[in-house]
């Protein structure tokens, strides 16, 4: 696991280990959660953001739970990241059906984007951009 000092970071890694290999990669002032190399939650400013979809933002909504959103050039950008309900920050137990929705839409967002080659990748990363 690593969390690069982020003790939050670090614990939400333990909320979400239940459902498989749970790491965190610093990014951008905050950290991308991962279960088993699929991008399922953001940790900034000591709040839990989960991956959500079309199918399941209204049980986040339901929940009291608000979109992640942050600041660029003047404008509000908001993310497919819903804070976790508080409740469910308590226990892995708690956080298990919560977690399983942010996985869920996870691999359906990774479902729907076209696949690409391991050499357009490579070739891409080489070139700097993504």
């Amino acid at each position: 696991m690593s969390t690069t000092g982020n003790t939050f970071a670090a614990y939400c890694v333990e909320l979400l280990g239940p459902l498989g290999a749970a790491r965190a990669k610093r990014m951008f002032g905050a950290h991308g959660l991962y279960l088993d190399d699929l991008f399922v939650a953001i940790v900034a400013d000591e709040q839990l953001y989960l991956k959500v979809d079309a199918r399941t933002q209204a049980q986040f909504e339901a929940a009291g739970c608000r979109p992640f959103v942050y600041s660029r050039t003047e404008r509000l950008v908001a993310m497919s990241f819903w804070s976790a309900p508080e409740e469910a920050t308590e226990s892995p137990t708690l956080m298990l059906p919560w977690a399983r929705l942010a996985q869920a839409a996870a691999l359906r967002a990774r479902a729907s984007k076209p696949q690409r080659s391991r050499a357009d990748a490579t070739a891409t990363r080489r070139r700097g951009t993504r």
